[in-house]
């Protein structure tokens, strides 16, 4: 009894925070601190891309914050007043989301069509041209010896560090040169797809429990109103899809999977976190922890059909075409192995041992290896039976796989923080182990 206390008070108080005021005290720190954020960015960045979002995003982060500072006052004169419900706000959030990522992103688009060269970041390139090549070539990379003819600076350019799948973004840019078939435009595209497809399975749970009380329905939306705003409006997502954006469809991808998982469609979060992996290597670890939540209900096949496959059916064209170039690209590029090294190097532990102790690469290694090492011995011990540990686990794994890696960006949080705080929203009305399983196929339900 003792040891659950002070879990118990942890998600008091975190319950009690995100309730205050209705849930517009946390929107109103969320929004305050993301413009200082942005504003903050828009100064000292040394990244023109990162300046020109800034300079767009600290005044939509701004009106968001006006906005929640009206609600909260009219909550104090009139506390059930429609416009200071969760309906507005969510609407605060969809506005919020539009100012600050879609229309610093729609901007800089049209910029760079205009002729502007600062207004994407490299990811943006590395993908068109990765489509350009896929329907030139029948294959996203570039070999060794491509790349090594390349003059010295462009060499990392050549470079495309991604899974086959990711090269389809940059095929509108090969087919039409306008603002609008800027990667960045479809993968925000892809991402509010998911998002918006992953809310209302979500939203879904309690009727498909036979619980649908108001009650339920507003815990249900509050918990996804927090989630959706990790994925959105937080601006370490806002930045990332704004100015490269390769990283927010595979996150939304991740997160619609563990919404099916939360509605026991095994096979279903199998297809979507398999799309996913086909996209970039941080979903596989996603697709490990999901397989195993699969096995935990007699549905671990289901799961591992779209999970596996997927990715390999990606993978195979590539590989068939030109399977050098696949190695270099997609292995040892990304293990430190390629002509050039990545740049990607923010100060976590991992960076910081690699570079400043003797062996430390080595040392970092071996530190991510104990830790892959101590999941895997936690999924055999203790395996996800819900959709919440798994989020839970894929969350904290992440984190700490962020952490160690040698070669990493400050960016890559944004999985981590997203998973953690989609957590949440994932609970089911009734969520057992023995909890039946839907047959995708008929409509009928089997015992886990």
């Amino acid at each position: 009894m003792v040891d659950d206390q002070p879990a118990h008070r942890r998600r008091w108080h975190w319950r009690t925070l995100d309730a205050a005021a209705g849930g517009l005290a946390l929107d109103l720190g969320l929004y305050a601190v993301s413009a200082i954020f942005a504003a903050i960015t828009a100064v000292t960045s040394t990244l023109l891309p990162h300046r020109a979002w800034g300079a767009v995003a600290a005044v939509g982060y701004l009106l968001a914050t006006l906005a929640v500072i009206a609600q909260l006052l009219l909550r104090r004169r009139s506390p059930t007043s429609r416009l200071t419900g969760l309906p507005a706000r969510w609407a605060v959030t969809g506005l919020a989301w539009a100012g600050t990522t879609l229309l610093p992103l729609v901007w800089q688009s049209i910029d760079r069509a205009g002729g502007r060269t600062d207004r994407a970041q490299e990811e943006v390139l590395v993908v068109e041209h990765a489509g350009s090549r896929l329907l030139e070539h029948g294959t996203p990379y570039l070999g060794p010896d491509a790349i090594a003819a390349l003059p010295p600076g462009e060499q990392l350019m050549g470079y495309t560090p991604y899974q086959p799948g990711m090269a389809m973004f940059g095929l509108p840019r090969a087919l039409v040169d306008a603002w609008w078939t800027d990667s960045r435009v479809w993968f925000a595209v892809g991402t509010a797809l998911a998002l918006a497809l992953a809310v209302a399975t979500l939203r879904g749970l309690p009727a498909a429990a036979g619980q649908a009380t108001p009650a339920t329905t507003h815990r249900t939306d509050t918990a996804l109103l927090r989630g959706v705003q990790a994925a959105t409006v937080l601006p370490i997502c806002a930045l990332t899809l704004a100015t490269g954006g390769d990283d927010l469809p595979v996150l939304a991808l991740c997160l619609l999977a563990l919404a099916f998982a939360a509605a026991n469609r095994p096979g279903r979060a199998g297809l979507a976190v398999g799309l996913a992996g086909a996209l970039k290597l941080f979903a596989w670890p996603v697709a490990l922890v999901l397989i195993v939540w699969g096995l935990t209900r007699r549905a671990g096949t289901r799961v591992a059909v779209g999970a596996i496959g997927l990715p390999v059916a990606a993978l195979l064209p590539a590989l068939l075409v030109d399977r050098d170039a696949l190695t270099e690209n997609v292995l040892r590029f990304p293990l430190g192995h390629g002509l050039v090294t990545s740049p990607a190097q923010s100060p976590f532990p991992g960076y910081l041992i690699a570079s400043a102790l003797p062996a430390g690469r080595l040392i970092a290694a071996a530190l991510l290896v104990a830790a892959g090492v101590a999941i895997a011995v936690r999924l055999a011990r203790r395996p996800p039976r819900t959709a919440v540990a798994t989020a839970l686990i894929c969350g904290y794994g992440l984190l700490a796989a962020i952490a160690l890696m040698p070669t990493t960006r400050f960016g890559y949080l944004l999985y981590p923080l997203a998973l953690l705080t989609w957590a949440p929203a994932l609970h089911r009305p009734v969520d057992t182990p023995n909890s039946p399983v839907p047959d995708e196929r008929s409509g009928r339900t089997t015992s886990a």
